[in-house]
């Protein structure tokens, strides 16, 4: 895990030495303030933290202007998203001439739901996004249990499967009965506890407003404003459809994924590994872990991740667009991966470059012209070299 983390810390004073201020954005409980404190206690110079849960930090922010306007080195602000008012105290900071700090501000939501940051911050503030571990950070021997427990560090590190539930579980409540609502979110939470539960259900199927509307007896635009409530907070992951002239019906709804394989299995009710392997959604639970490693080892962005799927059948579980380059993912949780009429399709109507079939099996190997088989142990290796 040190090669990880020396490598965010060194993109974060990337952009420290860049931008008068940094957004590190993430989930919570996925290592923020812990990352943030190793960045201050590695910038050389003073440092000053403000806790905006604390009451007796918030207390120290009565007046932000006078309490923020004599700092000098690193100022850094957790949880952000509660004081939007030092927004525009931040801009006019940020100005001063020469700078005598720099703010690192950490927030549990993204830079859309952060309103303020985008509008008044322009041009001075440049994010860093932190999930939870991934493969890069594990052992290659405790992948099961990064898929089973999820990327959060304290339900990873648990002391056994049913502590790491347990914990979970208690994120899941602390999410829906204090965080939504910090943001404004003014929907019941046993309502969206209801509306995220049926979303791990829906995990890696194409999203339809109008039967979740009718599920929970809303308008479409109630459940799509739930919907992006999850997104911006990090509890969703959500693909574009990807969809141009090809003379072909496409689908142009979105895909809809639990970003946390862990989160997913609690919200599923999967206790134990052996249950996950005979779940019915395993194969689905499967294709959300990996998209996921791939997406964060490619660095994508979302503008650049897609999935594809026609009328008639053939589909496209992941599509990385980057320039002219087009990279294409198949999941299949298999260890006897084939070529399919569905994979040629995406191949010569997509132009992909190329196309790789990652599985469960142990072994890598070509299929076809520019298709291969890449055993998911070799995934890093493998997409590793797109980069």
């Amino acid at each position: 895990m040190r090669v990880q983390r020396t490598q965010r810390l060194a993109e974060i004073r990337r952009h420290l030495r860049t931008f008068r201020i940094v957004g590190l954005l993430g989930a919570r409980q996925v290592g923020k303030t812990t990352l943030a404190r190793d960045v201050a206690a590695a910038f050389g110079g003073t440092t000053t933290f403000f806790d905006l849960e604390s009451p007796e930090d918030v207390a120290r922010l009565r007046e932000p202007e006078l309490a923020l306007r004599h700092l000098r080195g690193l100022v850094v602000l957790d949880e952000i998203q509660r004081r939007p008012d030092l927004f525009p105290v931040l801009r006019v900071l940020a100005d001063r001439r020469p700078l005598p700090a720099r703010f690192l501000v950490l927030g549990s939501a993204s830079p859309e739901l952060l309103r303020q940051s985008s509008e008044t911050l322009a041009g001075r503030i440049g994010y860093v996004e932190l999930g939870g571990f991934d493969c890069e950070e594990i052992s290659a021997i405790r992948w099961d249990r990064l898929w089973a427990r999820g990327g959060f560090p304290p339900s990873f590190v648990a002391r056994s499967e049913a502590v790491s539930l347990e914990w979970r579980r208690a994120l899941i409540r602390d999410f829906l009965e204090r965080d939504l609502p910090s943001f404004g979110f003014r929907a019941a939470p046993e309502m969206m506890r209801r509306f995220w539960g049926m979303l791990a259900h829906w995990h890696g199927q194409v999203w339809n407003s109008s039967e979740f509307a009718r599920a929970f007896g809303v308008a479409d635009t109630t459940v799509r404003r739930h919907l992006d409530q999850l997104v911006s907070t990090f509890a969703l992951r959500v693909l574009r459809p990807w969809h141009e002239n090809l003379g072909k019906r496409q689908v142009k709804s979105p895909r809809v994924y639990i970003a946390d394989s862990g989160i997913l299995h609690a919200l599923l009710g999967v206790a134990r590994s052996d249950e996950l392997l005979s779940h019915p959604k395993v194969g689905a639970s499967w294709e959300g872990f990996v998209l996921e490693q791939i997406v964060r080892r490619l660095r994508a962005h979302p503008e650049e991740c897609f999935f594809w799927r026609t009328h008639s059948g053939a589909e496209l579980d992941l599509l990385v667009v980057r320039g002219r380059r087009r990279f294409g993912f198949e999941i299949k949780r298999t260890n006897a991966p084939r070529v399919t009429p569905s994979m040629r399709s995406a191949m010569a109507d997509l132009r992909l470059d190329s196309l790789r079939v990652v599985h469960a099996g142990g072994h890598s190997f070509p299929m076809d012209r520019h298709i291969r088989a890449v055993a998911f142990g070799d995934l890093l290796r493998e997409v590793r070299s797109l980069d």
